[in-house]
């Protein structure tokens, strides 16, 4: 059964940082895309940012990421912990969310075949 497990989110300062974990179970995470998505209050899931599989000579997976985020935000996974992470700099109001990890669809990275059960952010003076 495939589970995954978000961590460290918590509320933080415009400009502040925070890095959120993911821990996965039931399934290999090297053998997967993975993602980061968000929903805000209100709002749908989008696709903040995803990552592709490590390269067999160890070189990390090529990412992509949200306008509204890119620069700011740094995906990157650990296939030994069977993890995934998401540096989250400079963050503004607008980026308050629920953030869930997730393993996008075959068909479309922005649709989550599975996600976690999220962790909260919010960005709040």
């Amino acid at each position: 059964q495939v589970q995954l497990v978000e961590s460290g989110g918590g509320s933080v300062q415009p400009g502040g940082s925070l890095r959120l974990s993911c821990v996965g179970s039931g399934f290999a995470v090297r053998l997967f895309q993975m993602a980061w998505y968000r929903q805000a209050p209100g709002g749908e899931v989008e696709l903040v940012a995803d990552i592709g599989f490590n390269g067999f000579d160890g070189s990390s997976g090529s990412t992509n990421y949200a306008g509204a985020v890119k620069d700011r935000f740094t995906i990157s996974r650990d296939d030994a912990k069977n993890a995934l992470y998401l540096q989250m700099d400079s963050l503004k109001s607008e980026d308050t969310a629920i953030y869930y990890c997730g393993i996008p669809s075959i068909a479309r990275t922005d649709v989550p075949q599975y996600r976690g059960q999220g962790t909260q952010v919010t960005v709040s003076s």
